[in-house]
């Protein structure tokens, strides 16, 4: 297909020859999946160095939560390094008190709650479970099939989305247990409700090989990022909920990916009206500024003594500024959108899939959706083939995504998308896909 704002072949000469300075100096263990390379954006829209436009339904994945360079967060940002660049969190300064004050407030934890500020997801993740030993005396915990925590050394030990992020770095930190996510759609265990019966799995291993009495906390993203963008069946989280509580075991949601108003709510646990004893945050919370927060029930953390866990850059001025600056849009409009654009983007891809049957499910919540492709067969085989094809004609075509799962592409725009932005990626998306199908390789 066509696309006017796609001027050069791609990757264009600028690109080529940049690509070709990256090979030479930059780690060659970045997940690249094509050759974007960016010069600017606004909103939704990012341009290459060759001046091609595209739609960005990746968001930096999912980071990007206010678009690309977003006014109100550029001026937060350029206000707060007029004043001072660092002070290290051994010392106070008014953002990092203020956005501490902030998520104290839009915690979904249901009491007071404190955050320790960071850097990153991996390093919240990290400082969560070092939190969850510290209060509980205990050494485990129970992490799911198909999750994303992490790539350091503690958050890499609860990861298991690809073999490939485990594979040359065992051992990782020992004492975690997997068991399955519940998947509707493609059914582990036989029968009726996957959540209930990912529950009874729990408690069989409880009866069996894992004391209750030793595990410290169950970790689980509300909604599962790289393992599919699969939506739990209602109930699941409840029930990880009573669990926790009937063995005194804490409850840790990963809104990495999910939180910050991504899924039409602040944090996704909030649809099920679950209560975790510890989130962690970071990806939309700055708007591409790197920040990471924990945020615990303030009777959890406040039982952490005076350097029990620190770190150097956390509270930094300008990233509390341009996670402020971000909240403010995320729940004043951003969120609302996320919800209402949602809903209708899911609408339009169903639409899709009544014309595509290679489409088995769309699925999600808010502007965090999945499209899987299957094989033309009874069993729903992932068609994994497909699906980087299809990625790697959409770039083509302007519109950039990425996948997720076996064979899922995932939709995670910035939250200020526009009905008019998503009718364009529909059009780019149907073309694409009709050219995947037809086995062209871009």
């Amino acid at each position: 297909m066509h696309n006017q704002h796609i001027k050069t072949p791609l990757p264009g000469p600028k690109a080529q020859a940049l690509l070709a300075r990256d090979a030479a100096v930059v780690s060659p263990s970045y997940p690249r999946d094509y050759p974007f390379v960016m010069s600017h954006g606004r909103g939704t829209e990012a341009w290459d160095v060759d001046g091609n436009r595209f739609l960005d339904f990746m968001a930096g994945i999912a980071v990007c939560s206010t678009g690309h360079a977003h006014p109100a967060v550029v001026r937060a940002v350029q206000e707060a390094a007029g004043k001072f660049l660092h002070i290290s969190s051994d010392y106070w300064h008014e953002n990092m008190v203020g956005l501490a004050e902030r998520l104290a407030r839009l915690a979904p934890v249901g009491e007071p709650a404190m955050s320790f500020l960071c850097q990153s997801g991996t390093e919240a993740v990290e400082a969560a479970l070092k939190l969850a030993r510290y209060v509980s005396g205990r050494q485990r915990f129970i992490a799911f099939l198909g999750s994303f925590h992490g790539r350091t050394m503690g958050s890499l030990a609860l990861t298991s989305s690809k073999y490939t992020q485990q594979k040359g770095f065992a051992p990782t930190m020992p004492g975690v247990t997997h068991v399955p996510y519940p998947n509707p759609y493609r059914p582990l265990f036989a029968g009726g409700d996957q959540g209930q019966a990912t529950l009874d799995y729990i408690r069989m291993l409880f009866d069996r090989n894992l004391p209750a009495s030793e595990v410290a906390a169950i970790v689980v993203e509300p909604i599962q990022g790289e393992g599919g963008y699969l939506v739990p069946p209602d109930g699941f989280l409840a029930g990880l909920r009573a669990l926790c509580d009937e063995h005194g075991i804490l409850l840790m949601c990963d809104e990495v990916q999910s939180g910050i108003g991504r899924t039409g709510r602040m944090f996704a646990c909030e649809h099920w009206g679950v209560r975790p004893d510890i989130v962690t945050s970071a990806k939309g919370l700055g708007s591409g500024l790197p920040i990471g927060a924990v945020i615990a029930k303030k009777r959890v953390m406040e039982q952490w003594k005076r350097g029990a866990h620190g770190n150097t850059y956390g509270g930094n001025p300008i990233t509390c500024a341009a996670a402020i600056a971000t909240l403010d849009l995320v729940a004043s409009e951003f969120m609302a959108n996320a919800a209402r654009t949602g809903e209708y983007f899911m609408y339009r891809l169903r639409e899709l899939q009544r014309d595509f049957p290679c489409i088995g499910e769309v699925r999600g919540k808010g502007l965090m959706i999945g499209m899987e492709l299957i094989e033309n067969d009874a069993a729903r085989t992932p068609a994994r083939a497909l699906c980087d094809r299809l990625v790697t004609r959409a770039f083509h075509n302007g519109l950039l995504l990425l996948t997720c799962g076996v064979s899922t592409v995932r939709f995670m725009p910035p939250l200020s998308v526009s009905v008019a932005e998503i009718d364009e990626a529909i059009g780019l998306l149907r073309g694409s896909l009709a050219e995947a199908l037809q086995n062209k390789d871009g």
